[in-house]
């Protein structure tokens, strides 16, 4: 049975929300990180290119595997394997280290993302079973920095990101947040306490702090034109490797 889809310039624009020149980027990039195998093994019976796509296709339209397969012209089963294969490979890069004499401004928040596996989830303020997933993105490119592994999401932001691997990647960069994470050292808004209103150079700075923390929530919109990220129906590491390249494509999107 043949395909519909394959890694043409149509398809892929339509499918990913790329340009083609960046999907080769992409396709490239998993190339490099091993996407062919070692070889000897049983080949593939589609070009790495139409795999790569159809990582990509499956994470922004969140269709099933059986719906997947005959656009591919595979079984349900290839669909599965070739997910199962490519998912680690799309991980976004490691955030290069600050530059001493480099002034950089950094941005963490947190954003639900409904899950259907229980062991990863937990019941949240969004009604749903959903896991918590902290994101760092830079301030003047909105371009994702480095995302932590899912937690419940009933875990409070702040224990998040103290649990994370985030703090060390951030080590050395400004950084700002909401008030969830007060006292976690990262630079949030100024408190307002009972009787005691805040100063006018408080609400300004308040103010400054509100508009360039909205470019965080701004790059969760964008990144849930990804549909993985508004049901993930992945068990396990499923959703962290989701994010991780959705990310990556994400920040080709952007520099496109």
């Amino acid at each position: 049975m043949g395909g519909v889809l394959r890694a043409e310039l149509l398809w892929v624009e339509t499918f990913t929300g790329l340009r083609m020149g960046r999907f080769e980027k992409l396709v490239k990039a998993v190339r490099e990180r091993g996407g062919n195998g070692a070889g000897g093994g049983r080949p593939w019976c589609l070009p790495l290119a139409d795999r790569v796509l159809l990582v990509a296709v499956y994470y922004r339209t969140n269709l099933t595997m059986r719906q997947l397969a005959p656009l591919f012209g595979v079984s349900p089963a290839t669909v599965c394997r070739v997910i199962q294969r490519l998912r680690p490979l799309l991980a976004i890069e490691p955030a290069p280290r600050p530059v001493a004499d480099v002034e950089r401004l950094w941005i963490v928040d947190g954003t639900l993302v409904p899950v259907r596996d229980r062991t990863v989830a937990a019941s949240s303020r969004n009604y749903r079973f959903s896991a918590n997933v902290q994101v760092i993105i830079d301030a003047d490119s909105r371009l994702v920095i480095a995302s932590a592994r899912p937690v419940p999401g009933n875990k409070a932001d702040a224990h998040a990101w103290r649990e994370s691997d985030l703090p060390a990647i951030a080590a050395g960069t400004t950084v700002i947040a909401d008030g969830a994470y007060l006292g976690t050292g990262l630079i949030v808004p100024h408190r307002k306490r009972s009787g005691r209103p805040l100063l006018r150079g408080q609400e300004e700075d308040n103010a400054e702090h509100r508009r360039v923390r909205a470019r965080v929530e701004h790059t969760f919109a964008r990144m849930k034109n990804w549909k993985i990220l508004r049901d993930c129906r992945q068990k396990g590491d499923g959703l962290h490797h989701a994010v991780q390249a959705v990310a990556t494509m994400h920040n080709l999107a952007m520099t496109g």
